[in-house]
């Protein structure tokens, strides 16, 4: 409900905003020369559509809508930016520096946005325990929804880097694919893993998007979880492992049906061990600082992706937290903004990470 919600706002501000274009694009010199309103009007929504369909093609229709509402809020801002600088100065500007400025802005503002979306940097974090446990080095990331910002090979230049930190174990709580991803790029991307050796092994856990929502992929649930075991990663769905000093819990993403609290889940795992929970959705904190886990790591929030949305999600009690480290009672939380983004190719509140956790 909350989704039909969002997609309809944007879709009514999206024709308030072609409206308000359509005005702002004839007051360029050489639109506004034309005598004929019509014409004005007619070739302004003609660049709209043509740039729209440029940008859908190399990119995608929901980068194109992304692009165009920060594109209207620039024009909005600079609006009211030179609306007051030409009350005090009381004279009208021969240039139209409220277009110029807005279409500058947007370009430098999303080439940036672009840039923290498609390159991936890496976060550290070192946590201690009380546990007498061995010192661990944990890799963490979540969110590749390959096919959408990178293919394949793109994930396996990016799992490279993770390679070269040496990790004993790797961790990916949820949506390594989309709805939209190839069978060519799910086979390609588990081989990655392949070559991935570290002592404690790849664990798994699911995501929102991993199932899928709709039957035209290219590949069913099973054969991913096939290709997945085949090349060494281990899948928990509700499941527990230990490894180690460590005890692995793979939680069900809790968009997606039934399943067990996380007192259920932890009733009889060995409390010596530290315990890291894998919980796609950061939306049970409470429970689980309650619960005997040492450290529960999340995706799914993409890190706020944009601003000034990037804080939706908490406000609206959907999330318990949009990004970063937390500690509630005696456990650690980690949100991490995600290796790639789902549906678009821009990350203006955040950026593109994978995670390094040091645990001593």
């Amino acid at each position: 409900m909350f989704w039909l919600g969002l997609f309809a706002l944007v879709a009514v501000v999206s024709i308030i905003g072609v409206i308000y274009m359509l005005v702002a694009i004839s007051r360029f010199s050489l639109i506004s020369r034309i005598d004929k309103k019509w014409l004005r009007v007619a070739l302004s929504f003609a660049i709209i559509v043509a740039v729209g369909f440029i940008i859908s093609f190399v990119l995608t229709y929901t980068d194109a809508i992304i692009v165009f509402l920060h594109v209207v809020c620039f024009f909005l801002i600079y609006g009211i930016v030179f609306g007051i600088i030409k009350r005090i100065r009381k004279k009208d500007f021969k240039i139209y520096w409220q277009g110029w400025f807005a279409i500058i802005s947007s370009v430098i503002y999303l080439s940036i946005g672009y840039y923290l979306c498609n390159n991936v940097w890496q976060t550290t974090y070192n946590l201690k325990t009380d546990k007498n446990v061995s010192n661990v080095k944990v890799a963490m990331f979540a969110d590749a929804h390959l096919s959408t910002v990178f293919d394949a090979d793109g994930f396996a230049k990016r799992l490279e880097k993770i390679k070269n930190e040496k990790p004993d174990i790797v961790l990916i709580p949820g949506d390594f694919v989309d709805d939209s991803t190839t069978r060519e790029d799910m086979v390609n991307a588990c081989k990655a893993f392949k070559n991935l050796s570290v002592p404690y092994g790849v664990w798994f856990s699911y995501g929102n998007h991993d199932e899928g929502y709709y039957d035209n992929r290219e590949f069913t649930f099973a054969e991913m979880e096939e290709e997945m075991k085949k090349n060494g990663i281990g899948i928990l769905k509700d499941d527990v492992t230990y490894v180690g000093d460590l005890c692995i819990v793979g939680r069900l993403d809790g968009t997606r049906g039934v399943r067990q609290s996380i007192d259920e889940l932890l009733a009889n795992v060995d409390k010596d061990k530290y315990i890291i929970v894998l919980d796609h959705i950061p939306s049970d904190y409470d429970a689980e600082a309650d619960s005997s886990a040492d450290l529960v790591v999340s995706g799914h929030t993409h890190g706020g992706q944009l601003l000034p949305v990037n804080r939706v999600g908490e406000l609206l009690k959907m999330n318990d937290r949009t990004y970063g480290y937390e500690r509630r009672n005696d456990t650690d939380f980690i949100v991490t903004s995600g290796i790639a983004c789902w549906a678009m190719n821009f990350k203006t509140g955040t950026k593109s990470e994978y995670t390094i956790i040091n645990i001593n």
